[in-house]
């Protein structure tokens, strides 16, 4: 956390703004304009203009739009002997000619769809050789803003003294990045926006799932640890250009934010001091520098809000969770924006679909959600609850408490809604939060965070529940052992692993959720049948969904085995077989018996009795959650007795091993450990216990003054 809130410094006295709308953005893959992308950008400067800004567009695309025309018009030109010839590329200086002129008319009729005027202004690098120029061009930019007037910059390519549009890096500008950040300084803008195809810079390649976003670049941390990945597709130079033009630009003092320009909106978030993309200040070196208590003092804070809710009734916590759920339904257009604008981005990074799957917020889920929240805020007080009494002496009365665990450390991936879940447990049992979710849920985290820290009253402090944005803090916390009390991991198994090799605090988590369901001879196969396609279709992505199915031997000669079989198949699982079933039912043998798929596929193996599936789960399975289908309630017992697992099933599918389901309100997670708490962690996971006792002047003096008896009190006395 830096100690000056950077995404908010930058904001606070802008007036002129330079917006740099990179060729990636202009056009689609195809090398036509994208209309849309267009239409949403020129939307977003007229509401600013709107609201006072002044707004000076530099933008690329003219040689891609050039290039796709003459493209066209060569081939409707060529004869069929031309076409078998070698075809000569296109001179980029015509096409920034040609392109020009048809993106600058696009420009001026979707400006004049919103009572705007657009002017073109086409400049070279020898331009500013000129003192004369530049002074003109100040004069004449001032004119234009002062009657509103959308000044649109771009490189004259087509009389460019470059060799070639998209070759030569030298000179005073060499791109329009590096035009853009020219233009900032000569025209005294207070802010720069690039905008580009991704949400900023990152740690390495987008694409990569261990690539982080930057928020804040340091060049001193941060200019040897990026990878940058390949260059536009179309532009010149990609995020490496746009790097070595805001890092010019910062230090020369103008604030600089790299971020999307496909995401809805970005412009004016960034206006709005959202923290999007990835911001370039001259001063960013001494934000992080000044930092380095930063994620101890938030877990501090986190601390004392806690002991403040913690101090206020039962009803006032109450009534928090339903403010929250309130908030909830009432901002749902907004948090479904933002988590939609997460699901495209995931797509378009090429994430999986199970990632993709468990990242969106579908309909009625924040409705559910909300719901939920009141459901918890109803249910019996958790804090501060007697759970034994004992008279230790005549007078002498010790109770066993039920209180809050401190401050927790949630870092999750993937779903958004659990970061609601767990912040109201937090408040329900009276506990301090950090959270850190996943990088490709980022915007939904934000308004989440945002919605409901809005409904903590002042008296408990909205830091009671803070969001860690970026993955170079989780070190940093992983230390503090003496202000953090419990660590939940809620992902994958190598960050469960990473996780408890890297913290003295204890954690409390799963890494796997590779779950079985058995299906005894003695099963009801319609049952059977019923419980498997739920366990395993109803939420795929769900770490309690199935992901292996046991087969006693004896059933491989029935026909409902066959329909099941064939059921699952049709409803597009693919099945994967054990040493055994992968044999006899003529299927592809599974890598591991040890896998979760998270997706519509699961492991098929084939047991002898109920002894050697208890052992097959053992040896295989992850202790989340296992189930047996059998009439005979001897098996079922003994199953459910042996079964060394969280929570174990008979004739009920695996998918209802979940806090809600349980009547827990929500959950926190679902814990595998032996210790602590085990199956999904609801508030009385959160809690630990304290001792009161209240007395008449009792003194040990080595035990002669007290007589002891140790009599078990009703609670209620």
């Amino acid at each position: 956390m830096e100690a000056v809130d950077s995404s908010r410094v930058f904001v606070k006295d802008v007036k002129r703004v330079v917006i740099k709308v990179g060729t990636a953005v202009v056009t689609r893959a195809d090398g036509r304009l994208a209309l849309g992308r267009l239409g949403s950008l020129c939307e977003q400067i007229e509401e600013l203009t709107s609201q006072g800004y002044e707004v000076i567009l530099v933008t690329s695309g003219a040689v891609g739009v050039g290039r796709q025309r003459l493209r066209y018009r060569r081939l409707i030109h060529s004869s069929f002997a031309d076409l078998q010839k070698p075809q000569v590329e296109l001179d980029g200086k015509a096409c920034a000619a040609v392109g020009q002129n048809g993106l600058m008319a696009l420009y001026d009729s979707l400006f004049s769809q919103l009572d705007m005027s657009a002017a073109q202004l086409l400049v070279t690098d020898s331009d500013f050789r000129d003192p004369h120029f530049r002074k003109q061009l100040s004069e004449t930019v001032k004119s234009l803003l002062s009657l509103k007037v959308i000044p649109v910059f771009n490189e004259n390519d087509a009389i460019s003294t470059r060799r070639a549009p998209y070759e030569d890096s030298s000179g005073i500008f060499w791109d329009n990045d590096s035009l853009a950040a020219l233009l900032a300084l000569e025209l005294k803008a207070d802010l720069l926006v690039l905008l580009s195809d991704v949400e900023g810079l990152y740690t390495g390649p987008p694409s990569d799932p261990q690539s982080e976003l930057i928020h804040t670049y340091i060049k001193e941390k941060h200019e040897g640890l990026i990878t940058f990945g390949d260059k536009s597709r179309v532009g010149r130079g990609g995020m490496t250009a746009k790097v070595k033009a805001a890092v010019y630009a910062a230090d020369a003092g103008i604030p600089v934010v790299v971020t999307s320009g496909f995401a809805v909106n970005n412009i004016i978030k960034v206006l709005r001091g959202e923290r999007i993309g990835t911001l370039f200040h001259r001063y960013a070196s001494k934000w992080a520098s000044s930092g380095d208590g930063n994620a101890r003092d938030m877990a501090v804070t986190a601390r004392e809000c806690s002991r403040r809710l913690q101090a206020i009734s039962s009803r006032e916590r109450c009534k928090i969770l339903l403010d929250v759920a309130d908030a909830l339904e009432t901002n749902e257009n907004l948090i479904i924006s933002e988590n939609e604008a997460d699901v495209v981005d995931a797509q378009m990074a090429g994430y999986e679909k199970s990632l993709v799957s468990r990242l969106a917020l579908k309909s009625g889920k924040i409705s559910s959600l909300a719901n939920s929240i009141r459901v918890l805020a109803k249910m019996e007080e958790p804090v501060g609850r007697v759970l034994k009494k004992t008279e230790l002496a005549d007078g002498f009365i010790l109770d066993k408490t039920s209180s809050p665990l401190g401050v927790l450390l949630i870092i999750f991936e993937s779903r958004p809604d659990a970061l609601v879940q767990i912040a109201s447990l937090a408040i329900k049992s009276g506990n301090g939060l950090l959270l850190k979710g996943g990088k490709e849920a980022r915007r939904s985290n934000a308004i989440l965070h945002k919605i409901i820290t809005s409904a903590i009253p002042e008296n408990v402090g909205e830091r009671l529940i803070g969001l860690i944005t970026s993955r170079d803090e989780i070190p940093e916390l992983l230390k503090l052992d003496d202000v953090i009390d419990l660590v939940i991991p809620r992902g994958s198994n190598k960050l469960v692993s990473q996780i408890k090799a890297s913290t003295k605090i204890p954690v409390l988590g799963h890494a796997d959720g590779v779950c079985h369901v058995f299906i005894d001879k003695h099963a009801n196969l319609e049952m059977a049948k019923r419980i498997i396609l739920d366990a395993k279709i109803d939420y795929p992505a769900a770490c309690n969904a199935m992901e292996t199915l046991l087969l006693h031997k004896d059933l491989l000669q029935t026909d409902a085995l066959n329909k099941l079989l064939i059921e699952l198949q049709t409803k597009g699982v693919s099945l994967y077989g054990g040493p055994r079933a992968s044999k006899q039912l003529k299927i592809p043998e599974a890598q591991s018996l040890h896998h979760e798929y998270s997706s519509l596929a699961c492991t098929v193996e084939i047991v002898d009795d109920v002894h050697d599936a208890i052992s097959h789960i053992h040896r295989h399975g992850s202790a989340h959650t296992d189930c047996i289908v059998s009439e005979d309630h001897e098996v079922a017992e003994i199953f459910l007795s042996q079964v060394d697992s969280a929570a174990v099933f008979h004739n009920a599918s695996t998918r209802f091993s979940d806090g809600y389901r349980f009547g827990l309100g929500a959950e926190v997670g679902i814990s595998t450990s032996r210790i602590h708490a085990r199956g999904p962690v609801g508030v009385e996971g959160l809690l630990t216990t304290r001792w009161i006792a209240r007395g008449t002047g009792q003194v040990v003096d080595g035990d002669k003054g007290v007589v002891y008896t140790h009599k078990d009190l009703s609670i209620q006395s």
